[in-house]
């Protein structure tokens, strides 16, 4: 998954988190994403191997870090952090 993305303040984007090269054979059994303050996680879904974001706001010319923390069924945890920069297009 890239690190770093540019939205616009209006948009409301998905951005997918993909675990299946860390995961091998184990599977996302929990997650949660976590945003800066400013910008707005919508929702979430997974599947076994991926989590979507979906996020909206933020200010133009602001960058905010979106950090994506899953529990497998194995009980491993580990974090992935994205980085939103805003900008009116």
């Amino acid at each position: 998954m890239p690190r770093n993305f540019t939205k616009d303040p209006d948009a409301v984007l998905d951005y997918e988190f993909d675990w299946s090269a860390w995961l091998g054979t184990d599977t996302i059994a929990t997650h949660t994403v976590t945003a800066a303050a400013g910008l707005t996680v919508d929702s979430t879904e997974a599947t076994t191997t991926t989590v979507t974001a979906w996020l909206s706001g933020g200010t133009d010319g602001a960058s905010y870090a979106v950090t994506c923390h899953i529990v497998t069924a194995a009980g491993r945890e580990d974090d992935r952090t994205a980085t939103i920069t805003v900008q009116e297009r």
